[in-house]
């Protein structure tokens, strides 16, 4: 039996598609990017478990092909248009929905055509908003406020998932990601916004100088390995008590703090003065509170493995080892 990832070639889909060929999963990845050398790289002798499809969720024939071709049991739906800036937003509107709703349902059909055993829909912490208070932690029992279309659109693919999934009698799950970093993240057509982490490893690589940023500004950043493995965690095991979890390393990391590690880890990074008229800002703009694990945690006993240190050591060495220094 295989599992189908869309969004294969992505960002987080990339890091899944490993991890699942690691556990020994046959993958199937639908992606509108093709495969290239990076992601060939990324996997090595893992990439003889995967089959690379160039298509998209938008094209009903794609998906009827792989179904027609493929004897999927499980699915992981990442693809996704991620914008979390208000120019793209705005001139974009219409994509994003149809992306990330239409996109939707279509897997979700597939999904019961095929009579998949379960359906992982990867959601992501936009979902819950934006809070007031930066020390707040959400947890998976919080209403969700979503202030973007994006996480819009986020919080309406899970209730489509979950009612889908009660209608047809397939199950549902739908984890909600806190700001990954790591490998394979890079500007594609549906990914224009970088971490934070990946702007500054590059700078480090590339021997330039980083601005000092000291603010108390930040997310539970988590390594983007840490969230594959959560994905697969949930995908593989043989009783879920919820459909819905948030994946997470639960702390909250100021990106005075990433600075902090880089120059700890790596003492040619150089810091200079900010130039930026209020050097407290955050890339990510308004902050919101720390995703909680304890759910996760509680029902499969997952935690992630990557503290900060280790997380961005890691991600220094792939960068270097792969010559990704854009």
């Amino acid at each position: 039996m295989t599992t189908l990832v869309t969004g294969g070639v992505g960002f987080v889909g990339a890091n899944i598609v490993k991890d699942l060929a690691v556990r020994g999963h046959d993958v199937v990845s639908l992606d509108v990017l093709p495969a290239d050398d990076l992601v060939s790289n990324f996997l090595g002798p893992l990439a003889e478990r995967v089959q690379f499809i160039h298509g998209s969720i938008l094209d009903v024939s794609a998906l009827d092909a792989i179904r027609s071709q493929h004897s999927i049991d499980k699915v992981v739906h990442a693809a996704v248009f991620t914008v979390n800036r208000t120019d793209l937003e705005t001139d974009r509107s219409k994509d994003i929905l149809d992306i990330n709703l239409q996109g939707t349902g279509n897997l979700l059909e597939f999904a019961r055509l095929a009579d998949v055993r379960r359906f992982v829909y990867i959601s992501s912490g936009a979902a819950y908003g934006l809070t007031r208070d930066p020390d707040q932690t959400y947890n998976e029992d919080d209403p969700p406020q979503p202030g973007n279309l994006y996480g819009i659109t986020k919080f309406a693919s899970e209730l489509l998932a979950r009612r889908y999934g009660e209608l047809h009698a397939f199950e549902t799950v739908s984890l909600r990601l806190s700001t990954p970093y790591g490998p394979m993240e890079r500007v594609t057509g549906h990914r224009g916004n970088m971490s934070t982490p990946y702007q500054w490893t590059g700078q480090l690589l590339r021997g330039e100088p980083i601005e000092a940023n000291l603010s108390d500004h930040g997310r539970d950043y988590t390594y983007v390995l840490d969230t594959a493995d959560a994905v697969s965690t949930v995908l593989d095991a043989d009783h879920l008590a919820h459909d819905l979890y948030n994946v997470t390393n639960a702390m909250p990391v100021t990106e005075g703090q990433i600075q902090q590690a880089l120059v700890e880890l790596f003492p040619e990074t150089q810091l200079v003065p900010s130039t930026a008229p209020d050097p407290g800002a955050s890339s990510l703009g308004p902050t919101r509170g720390p995703l909680s694990g304890y759910r996760l945690w509680h029902d499969l006993g997952w935690t992630p493995k990557f503290d900060l240190p280790s997380g961005l050591a890691d991600y220094v060495q792939w960068r270097r080892d792969s010559g990704f220094l854009d």
